[in-house]
């Protein structure tokens, strides 16, 4: 059974069609990385995953039943665009209200639970006004994870943390998963912190999914290059270029070749044509750029 299976799902507002067709499969047990630039259709596919607001057209299943089901509608999790806190009010009494609105048993334990998972506990008694941006968003994934949903949906919950913060999150999130019960649909544009942890991938542009894959997959996927600097960079970029067929200068100004060429045979090259490299490396391309390639239009 999936977490999360979509079929044919759609989206009109009047005339535009913010998603179109889409299929897409969470399975059980998966932190599934939920790629697209901004106005792709991503916050509009998990706003109507969660049930707020209406589908056009095809259909959604939580662990084998209509998302508009009572039972799985109240094992979900949700941190979509912003917490939904009063500024006044301390964390603590945000949590409580929360925690009551959903009838937890014993609320003040779960809160202290759920704070302790996010190393929020110390600042219970801060207003949500003075909160920074970064624990703002740990309030919120605090919020989603009261009374311990098997379904977690978080859009854009790394926005404003810092790297302590990100490394914080991504033990909350392997954690989560461990028992391989429950699962996390996780929307981010930071996509070297998401390939950090997420098991599965799916990447949509004009609310279509491109493409779906594991981590695995992906990491088949991405090409290996040699990248290299020398004292006469110019010179050897032409001259890698008339050899091999893929010669690239990344934004770091190393020179990239990716065909199937080892550091030692482009180190003979171009040392018989008088050219000492001074820096060589092996390097795989990881998810930010596999995603650059895909939405230029590459393999």
């Amino acid at each position: 059974m999936n977490a999360i299976e979509i079929k044919n799902l759609s989206k009109n507002f009047g005339p535009k069609q913010a998603v179109c067709g889409l299929n897409m499969t969470v399975p059980m047990g998966a932190i599934y990385g939920f790629i697209g630039e901004n106005g792709s259709g991503k916050s509009t596919t998990e706003k109507m995953i969660c049930g707020l607001i209406p589908t056009s057209g095809g259909s959604i299943k939580l662990y084998g039943k209509d998302h508009t089901d009572g039972t799985v509608r109240s094992s979900m999790g949700v941190l979509i665009e912003a917490p939904g806190c009063f500024p006044s009010l301390t964390v603590w009494d945000n949590m409580m209200l929360q925690a009551e609105n959903l009838s937890i048993p014993n609320p003040r334990e779960e809160i202290v639970r759920v704070l302790r998972l996010v190393h929020m506990e110390g600042t219970a008694g801060n207003t949500f006004k003075n909160c920074s941006l970064g624990m703002k968003q740990r309030v919120g994934i605090a919020m989603a994870l009261l009374g311990d949903p098997t379904l977690l949906i978080l859009d854009e919950p790394l926005n404003g943390l810092d790297a302590d913060g990100m490394r914080i999150m991504r033990e909350v999130f392997t954690s989560i998963v461990a028992d391989g019960r429950r699962s996390i649909l996780v929307s981010s544009h930071l996509l070297g912190e998401l390939q950090k942890v997420a098991t599965h991938y799916g990447i949509i542009r004009h609310g279509k999914m491109m493409v779906e894959m594991t981590a695995a997959e992906l990491d088949a996927s991405c090409r290996t290059y040699v990248a290299l600097q020398s004292g006469e960079m110019n010179r050897t970029k032409m001259l890698l270029g008339c050899k091999y067929a893929r010669v690239e200068e990344d934004e770091a100004g190393y020179i990239r070749v990716y065909d199937l060429a080892t550091p030692e045979e482009i180190v003979t090259y171009l040392y018989g044509n008088g050219i000492c490299v001074t820096e060589i490396r092996t390097d795989r391309i990881g998810l930010e750029e596999y995603y650059i390639d895909l939405m230029k239009g590459g393999k």
